[in-house]
């Protein structure tokens, strides 16, 4: 089978054993290895016999780009597909037997029909799994922003504004603690936290709404971001 693959399969096709593979006293390498190499490197189970030196020459070369087998040029194809057209192709034999193994079912029991005890079994633990599956609770992506608002002047209205803020209702958003913070020339902006559901509420939302409230509110702006 080894002399079949070698001579018949690979030199035809490669011409690595008639052309480029000689004995240590003969000429040097002259050949640059293929994906039919590899086809055909993979189909042997071990180096040829030493009197056939051209043959172990090549598997020990071939062998020797284990690391690069990926990057060799050329298509890798079934071993069948190399060689003489006029050489009756053996190597898909055991296609028939392969079938017929994959026919078997390795994990079917015993019985050739499933007993009633054990079906009814099989269902209920289905029913339990898919039930414990049910009442599990979807985790929600949630958020904890810290937001600056910003005043127009030392004039406003700080308590106002920060009532106008609070008033902004929406599912999946709770206002937090709030505090005020000096920016300078007696100017305060009002810094409040929040948290939020992120699929429900976002940052361009709270912008807008708050925004709205423009005799109290400048700008506003995200001072902290973090996911909880």
């Amino acid at each position: 089978m080894l002399r079949y693959l070698l001579l018949c399969f690979l030199a035809p096709a490669t011409s690595v054993i008639s052309n480029s593979y000689t004995c240590s006293k003969c000429q040097p390498w002259r050949y640059v290895p293929s994906q039919a190499d590899v086809a055909v490197f993979e189909a042997v189970s071990g180096p040829p016999p030493a009197d056939l030196c051209h043959a172990l020459r090549w598997y020990n070369h071939i062998k020797s780009y284990e690391k690069e087998k990926a990057s060799l040029p050329g298509v890798k194809k079934a071993l069948g597909k190399y060689g003489p057209a006029n050489v009756e192709d053996t190597t898909g034999s055991g296609a028939t037997d392969n079938k017929d193994d994959d026919d078997i079912d390795l994990f079917a029991s015993d019985d050739e029909e499933e007993s009633e005890e054990a079906k009814k079994l099989r269902e209920e633990r289905l029913a339990q799994y898919e039930s414990k599956k049910a009442k599990k609770p979807a985790l929600v992506a949630k958020s904890s922003i810290l937001l600056d608002v910003k005043p127009w002047d030392d004039e406003a209205d700080m308590a106002k504004l920060e009532e106008c803020v609070r008033s902004i209702q929406a599912d999946g958003l709770v206002w937090g603690s709030s505090k005020l913070v000096p920016v300078g020339y007696g100017i305060k902006k009002l810094q409040i936290q929040c948290v939020v559901e992120d699929d429900k509420v976002g940052t361009d939302m709270l912008e807008e709404q708050i925004t709205a409230f423009e005799d109290y509110v400048q700008s506003m702006d995200v001072a902290a971001f973090n996911k909880i």
